[in-house]
């Protein structure tokens, strides 16, 4: 990543054709080396002289933080995921505020397809701590997002219940279904959707707990969630899914006992869960005593769910 590679000049076919395609492709004007880079990344399609030319534009102080995210962004199609992650961890620091989340979340996207699942949950943490302390709404209730293409605004509760339904998640890659639990639970107190339903769900037949995830389907298929969540078919047949999965483990000689462990089937797990647990608890819900909005108030969001004490963490 020292030199750039070399690049012949562009060289368009007809001035008129490569404005119509930098204006379509909302590529920057100019002949700088973040406009070159963006014309290689989407009009020659060149991913790798554009990282070069990425890369050039971040040392020349050229559009540092949109380059740094775009790099990156390219990087992780050209499968170079270990030096996208080392890039923004290094280079962060160059850009502003206002950009530190948005290199967050792509450093999310890197832990998670590069398989770097306890960074993940580290990083997932983090971002709930922001939440929490309001630098991550600057003191609103509300923030600006993009969902497919469009433009949205995301409440806190929103981002809460999402950013834990992806630590929920990253739990569940390390197989500790324990943990993901708990979470999956906490983010459905929160802003309850169908799909972190069924993620719960998966979770309880895991630990062999049949019967409770035979309740959370039924309250999916029942439409018991918001509107958005039932309008998607591939919900339903997730649900109905795990429903006969469910089935398969609770018949004779499926392998999964009567299939009705209750809530006190727990006592013997491991310490380490219980602590892991506690930990959590403590990180997310009933420790943090940074002020918001310059006051001692927490978020409401955070009240609703603080009630819940160490023991009901406790397995």
């Amino acid at each position: 990543m020292d030199q750039l590679v070399a690049v012949a000049p562009v060289q368009p076919a007809s001035p008129g054709a490569a404005a119509a395609a930098h204006v379509a492709l909302k590529i920057p004007s100019g002949d700088g080396p973040y406009a070159r880079a963006k014309h290689f990344q989407l009009v020659e399609k060149d991913l790798d002289a554009s990282i070069a030319w990425f890369w050039k534009a971040i040392s020349t102080g050229d559009k540092v933080d949109s380059a740094l995210k775009d790099m990156a962004v390219v990087m992780k199609q050209r499968g170079y995921l270990a030096e996208a992650v080392d890039a923004i961890k290094s280079l962060r620091h160059l850009c502003p505020r206002q950009s530190q989340e948005s290199l967050d979340n792509i450093l999310l996207d890197l832990y998670k397809a590069s398989g770097r699942t306890k960074e993940e949950i580290e990083l997932l943490k983090q971002k709930l701590r922001k939440i929490y302390l309001g630098e991550a709404f600057h003191g609103r209730t509300t923030k600006r997002a993009r969902s497919h293409g469009r433009k949205i605004h995301v409440s806190v509760k929103q981002e809460t219940s999402r950013v834990l339904g992806n630590l929920a998640w990253a739990y569940m890659q390390q197989r500790n279904f324990m943990a993901a639990k708990v979470v999956y639970r906490k983010a459905q107190m929160i802003d309850p959707d169908a799909n972190k339903a069924c993620n719960l769900a998966l979770c309880l037949i895991e630990q062999a707990r049949f019967a409770d995830a035979e309740v959370v389907l039924a309250d999916v298929l029942a439409g018991r969630f918001q509107a958005r969540d039932q309008q998607d078919g591939k919900i339903v047949r997730k649900a109905e899914e795990l429903l006969a999965r469910i089935t398969a483990q609770t018949s004779p000689g499926g392998g999964g006992g009567d299939g009705r462990r209750g809530d006190d089937d727990d006592d013997g797990c491991d310490d380490w869960v219980e602590d892991e647990m506690v930990a959590l608890l403590d990180v997310v819900v009933t420790q943090w005593a940074a002020p918001y909005r310059k006051t001692n108030r927490r978020l409401p969001v955070f009240e609703e769910i603080s009630p819940l004490s160490r023991e009901q963490m406790a397995c």
